[in-house]
C-alpha cells in the first residue's frame, strides 16, 4: 500500500513504488558504474567528472526533495501526536515531582529532628559525665529525650510501594584538578572558529587541505 489516510489527509507512504523515485535510481546506478569505471588521466577527464559530479548534486537535491515530500506530512502528524500527548504527560511529570520533593522534604526533617534528639542525648551525657567526674555522684538522673526510629526504607500502598534510591552526583570544584581523559573538546566550537578564520588556539593544529566543490548554473 503506498498511501495513508487518517480521514482528512492523503499521505505517501512507499517510496519504493514511486515511479520518480525509481527512476532516480536508476541514474544513481548508472553514475555509480560511471564513477567506479572512471579514469582521470587529463584535463577532459576531470572535465567530464566535473559533470557527473554536479549530476550527483542535483541527484541529491531531488531525492532530498522527494524524502521530504514523505516525512514532512508525516513528521507534522507525528509532531501533533507527541503535543497532544505531553498535554497529559507533562502535568504528571510536574505532580510526580512534586510529590517526590514533598516526600523527600519530610524525610529529611525526620532525619534532622531525629539527629537533633541524638546530639542533645549526648550532650545530656557528656554533661552527667563531667558532673561524675567533678562531684562523684549526680544530682539528678539523666532525663534522655526519645530518639524516633528512622523513617522506613519502603513505603507500601495499595497502588505501589515507595522504595529508596541512591543516586551519584558530581560537580566541577576545581578544573584544574581533573584529569585529562574527562575533559572534552568542544568540536563545534573549535571547528565554528576556525572556519571563521582564527589562526591559531593553543594545543590545536590548524591547517587546510584541498577539496572540491561545484558550482551547478542557477
Amino acid at each position: 500500500m503506498n498511501e495513508y489516510t487518517d480521514g482528512k489527509t492523503l499521505v505517501a507512504i512507499d517510496p519504493v513504488v514511486d515511479a520518480k523515485v525509481r527512476s532516480l535510481g536508476l541514474e544513481v546506478i548508472a553514475i555509480v558504474q560511471q564513477a567506479e569505471a572512471r579514469v582521470v588521466l587529463t584535463d577532459a577527464d576531470v572535465h567530464d567528472a566535473t559533470g557527473d559530479i554536479a549530476l550527483i548534486a542535483g541527484l541529491r537535491k531531488a531525492f532530498e526533495e522527494k524524502r521530504k515530500e514523505y516525512t514532512a506530512p508525516l513528521n507534522g502528524y507525528l509532531k501533533d501526536i507527541n503535543a497532544t500527548f505531553k498535554e497529559y504527560t507533562d502535568p504528571l511529570d510536574r505532580a510526580e515531582k512534586v510529590s517526590k520533593a514533598k516526600v523527600l522534604a519530610y524525610k529529611a526533617e525526620q532525619e534532622r529532628v531525629r539527629q537533633e534528639q541524638r546530639r542533645i542525648n549526648q550532650l545530656r551525657e557528656e554533661a552527667a559525665r563531667a558532673e561524675m567526674e567533678l562531684q562523684g555522684e549526680l544530682s539528678e538522673p539523666v532525663a534522655l529525650v526519645e530518639v524516633m526510629a528512622p523513617p522506613p526504607a519502603h513505603y507500601r500502598s495499595v497502588a505501589g510501594d515507595l522504595g529508596k534510591v541512591m543516586t551519584k552526583k558530581w560537580e566541577v570544584i576545581d578544573l584544574k584538578l581533573v584529569p585529562l581523559e574527562y575533559m572534552v573538546i568542544d568540536a563545534a566550537r573549535v571547528g565554528k572558529v576556525v572556519r571563521a578564520g582564527i589562526p591559531s588556539i593553543p594545543g590545536i593544529r590548524i591547517w587546510e587541505e584541498e577539496g572540491l566543490r561545484v558550482t551547478r548554473p542557477t
